[in-house]
């Protein structure tokens, strides 16, 4: 009955944490120390097997290792959850980038149009030009 509370809570908890935002520092600060927490209960559990089970067996589980699987079963859940909202945010920056990337591009080609224009534009008689206007002015009568 014990190990079942704190496996609800521990999946309440890992609900909560994974659904707030992580941009501030203490809530990385809060991930790597859990890793750090999972590296040592790890190396611990490897060195010392009883050391799993006595604690299973505290938290009326039947073995060390229905423990592990109960913890590693609460991590892959934090993973995914993890995983799945990063990968929205990168959706979300992909699509912002793609947007601003487009409007950069409309906005060369209009400027590249507007200079053909101008280059393939005749150029039209300039006021105070004398040659000029005597080519294109109409013959006079004699």
């Amino acid at each position: 009955m014990l190990i079942q509370v704190i496996l609800v809570a521990a999946v309440v908890v890992v609900t909560v944490l994974l659904t707030r935002s992580t941009t501030n520092a203490r809530h990385q600060a809060i991930r790597r120390l859990l890793l750090v927490g999972f590296v040592i209960a790890a190396v611990l559990a490897i060195l010392f097997p009883e050391a799993l089970t006595f604690v299973a067996n505290l938290l009326d589980v039947g073995r060390g290792t229905d423990l592990l699987l109960y913890a590693l079963v609460i991590a892959f859940v934090s993973f995914i959850a993890t995983s799945h909202r990063r990968a929205n945010q990168l959706e979300r920056k992909i699509t912002v980038l793609t947007r601003e990337l487009s409007l950069a591009e409309a906005r060369l080609e209009r400027v590249d149009d507007s200079a053909v224009q101008l280059e393939n534009a005749e150029p039209g008689p300039v006021l105070g030009d004398d040659e000029r206007s005597r080519r294109t002015a109409a013959p006079r009568e004699l």
